[in-house]
């Protein structure tokens, strides 16, 4: 792994425009600022074209002879099937409204991690070939022709993009930067040029059912330990079923909430909360994964991801669908699930067995996320909850960015976290809700090997951490994204931040007050609870 250089070096940057044209300026590949070649077998068992050994630092990546006609067809062919990629082609006026919303200009100063301009890096090519001005006039009508060391500069700015979609929050015409980024990685991909950590994920999950690879008998040692887990804390063991058909509810979970802290506890947040209203609930061992990083490779790709989930329930014959604290499912589920797989016919629209809600945001996708049950639990009263069982926890909210801006969902998690702790402090307006700040490492991006990068992406919400760190004392961040149960840590310790990550459920779990229970002195971390005395702590021992 490169070496990060120190937090004060990464915090000199320079916003000063280079010295020479954008289109004269290369990319520097140099440890920790780019993504690994994916491995010839990630390609070759997902049948993915040109399955080849190459380097991103070779000066030869070992193209096919036919290469640019192919990515020109490939754009052809796009720009056919995709009314946007041709509609936010032409309708920019590169007013700037964007540039300094992204995480990773703000981190770097690079000019071309300006949304603007890193859409201008297709664009010019699209003008060359497309357009009559960019064919007769050239680098006049901002054109340029297609080159080896464009398609280097391609994958080098497409894999500093998270598809966060910040930019067009802000964007006069809406232009989705996430849209171009995944039909410039399809592009990219047509040639062979894919990442490890993506195409690794993918492989994985188009094998195993979940991204890390975890055989279905594996997925379930894991959910057996945390229940024992569960109990050593609680007195109160879970009992989930697994591959029951006929149950009514279909649970599916991001695999970063079984496979590493913190993620694991908020899963077990899940269990003990299901356990608690006796819900009739089943989990997939061959559904294990509720994120789909395919959609970060292709639209085709998301889409083969997602049936899986759909087809086991159809399997198990389950009325519809319970989706865990995850990110970029719940983009796929509410924007293309029903365009690439659905509607989901065969399931019933969610009615909640607990309080006889009816979801009838879910009527066509039959899927409905946690936080949403939850809150709905919580508002009618179907909880019993003490809040002074958080009270060491001092918490902020990160929205995360798929959840948030692709879904809406900014009031039921807040709600949920006012009802199970007493302290609770907002992060500054302009960096949540619609304009939250990514954590810099979505969209793939959660390589180790592209940590600088990362580092200098997650800046902006290190900072707005950091501020209600001093200000509020806050030192937990809550979130429901798993890769931002992962990535955040190492982000905010590398910006010197002593604030730890917790999954909504994790604290609806402390809070739960159950019939029977013993006498709770830690919670789900084993961390003494406010006001606990050592002696009870031995007692109950």
């Amino acid at each position: 792994m490169p070496e990060v250089p120190k937090p004060e070096e990464l915090m000199k940057i320079d916003y000063r425009p280079p010295e020479r044209p954008w289109m004269e300026t290369k990319p520097e590949f140099r440890g920790g600022r780019f993504c690994n070649a994916a491995s010839p077998k990630w390609l070759e068992a997902l049948d993915y074209p040109y399955a080849r050994t190459w380097s991103v630092t070779d000066e030869d990546w070992n193209l096919p002879e036919n290469w640019k006609d192919i990515v020109l067809e490939s754009m052809h062919d796009r720009l056919n099937r995709f009314r946007s990629l041709r509609l936010f082609f032409d309708i920019c006026v590169r007013c700037g409204a964007c540039a300094d919303k992204c995480h990773y200009f703000i981190g770097s100063g690079d000019p071309k991690n300006m949304p603007v301009l890193r859409a201008e890096l297709l664009r010019s090519v699209y003008r060359r070939y497309y357009t009559v001005a960019g064919k007769l006039l050239g680098k006049l009508a901002g054109a340029r022709e297609l080159t080896e060391d464009v398609l280097k500069e391609w994958f080098y700015y497409l894999y500093q993009c998270t598809e966060c979609r910040r930019c067009s929050v802000f964007c006069p015409y809406g232009i989705d930067m996430a849209e171009l980024t995944i039909l410039g990685r399809e592009l990219l991909s047509s040639v062979g040029i894919n990442t490890e950590w993506v195409m690794a994920s993918v492989g994985s999950c188009y094998r195993t059912g979940n991204h890390i690879g975890a055989p279905p008998h594996a997925y379930k040692d894991m959910i057996d330990f945390f229940c024992d887990e569960c109990e050593e804390v609680t007195g109160i063991r879970p009992r989930p079923s697994f591959n029951r058909k006929g149950a009514e509810i279909l649970f599916v979970a991001p695999s970063g909430d079984y496979f590493a802290d913190p993620g694991t506890y908020t899963f077990m947040g899940y269990l003990l909360l299901f356990e608690y209203l006796d819900l009739d609930y089943t989990i997939s061992g061959y559904a294990s994964e509720g994120g789909n990083f395919g959609y970060f490779i292709s639209h085709e790709m998301g889409k083969r991801l997602n049936y899986k989930i759909y087809s086991e329930a159809k399997r198990l014959g389950v009325k519809w669908i319970l989706g865990g604290e995850c990110g970029h499912m719940w983009r796929v589920l509410n924007q293309y699930m029903d365009t690439w797989n659905g509607p989901a016919d065969f399931l019933e629209e969610p009615v909640s067995p607990i309080t006889d809600t009816r979801f009838e945001n879910a009527k066509s996708t039959k899927m409905v996320h946690v936080t949403e049950f939850t809150a709905d639990l919580i508002k009618h009263g179907k909880l019993k909850l003490d809040k002074s069982r958080n009270d060491h926890i001092v918490l902020t909210y990160h929205d995360s960015c798929n959840p948030a801006r692709a879904m809406g969902l900014f009031e039921e998690p807040r709600y949920i976290m006012r009802n199970v702790c007493n302290n609770f402090y907002e992060m500054p307006q302009n960096t949540i809700r619609e304009s939250t700040f990514c954590c810099g490492s979505g969209s793939g991006l959660n390589a180790d090997e592209l940590l600088e990068v990362r580092m200098r992406g997650g800046l902006p919400r290190a900072n707005a951490v950091r501020y209600v760190h001093e200000k509020h004392g806050v030192n937990h961040l809550g979130c429901i994204c798993a890769i931002d149960r992962a990535v955040l840590p190492p982000l905010l310790e590398y910006w010197g931040l002593d604030v730890e990550i917790t999954g909504i459920h994790e604290m609806v779990a402390n809070a739960l007050v159950f019939p029977g229970e013993k006498k709770k002195t830690v919670d789900l971390r084993d961390r003494t609870l406010k006001g606990v005395e050592p002696e009870e702590i031995e007692e109950e021992e």
